[in-house]
């Protein structure tokens, strides 16, 4: 038991916190804790959720290299698929209890309104990652396979610009974006350098 548990352990931790919102919501739905406006909050987490999620994944490599931990690597797919879920629970909740599910309203609201305009072209962007997250796909695509998975930081840019007009809360957005701009940084050919430096002298 000790032995798997130093295998699989932090993959269990972190598909737990990972479930943690879903299962606050569901907390929440059973004792009654939406009295006050259940579909906006929803709305609201699961959003919140899904972007924090997203930039846990982007965060996966820089701090494996950072930490000398590898194990952390294989989190980022699970971490994406999480975000990509939790968007999509997000886009049914605004699209059934804004909308009903009505596509005669919904479309003008996403060519008419720029925060939903901008979280759908997210949400695409996260389910072409999502579809071709396989081996099979990284198999089929080959070399463009990264090329196309780097597109997630183009989604995590456009899901702060969502959040920045949706929520409209300035320094949450703020410490978003700095957020996805330290791990863009991270990803530079000197930032990995210095990282190798500096994990050289330490040993």
């Amino acid at each position: 038991m000790i032995a798997w548990w130093k295998r699989h352990g932090l993959r269990v931790v972190v598909h737990l916190a990972a479930l943690m919102p879903l299962a606050a919501l569901v907390w929440d739905y059973v004792t009654g804790g939406f009295l006050a406006d259940p579909a906006r909050q929803t709305i609201t987490r699961t959003g919140d959720a899904a972007l924090i999620l997203l930039l846990a994944s982007l965060a996966c490599t820089p701090v494996a290299l950072w930490l000398r931990r590898p194990q952390l690597k294989p989190l980022r797919r699970p971490l994406g698929l999480y975000a990509f879920g939790y968007a999509t629970l997000h886009l049914l909740a605004f699209a059934g209890w804004d909308y009903g599910f009505n596509w005669r309203l919904l479309w003008p609201a996403i060519a008419s309104q720029r925060f939903v305009l901008v979280g759908s072209a997210a949400w695409a962007i996260l389910l072409a990652l999502a579809v071709t997250s396989t081996r099979g796909a990284q198999r089929r695509l080959g070399r463009r396979w990264q090329g196309l998975h780097r597109a997630v930081y183009g989604a995590a840019a456009l899901v702060i610009l969502h959040f920045a007009l949706a929520v409209k809360t300035p320094r949450a957005s703020f410490l978003y974006g700095v957020a996805l701009v330290v791990l863009l940084l991270a990803r530079l050919p000197a930032a990995r350098r210095a990282i190798a430096r500096k994990r050289s002298a330490s040993l």
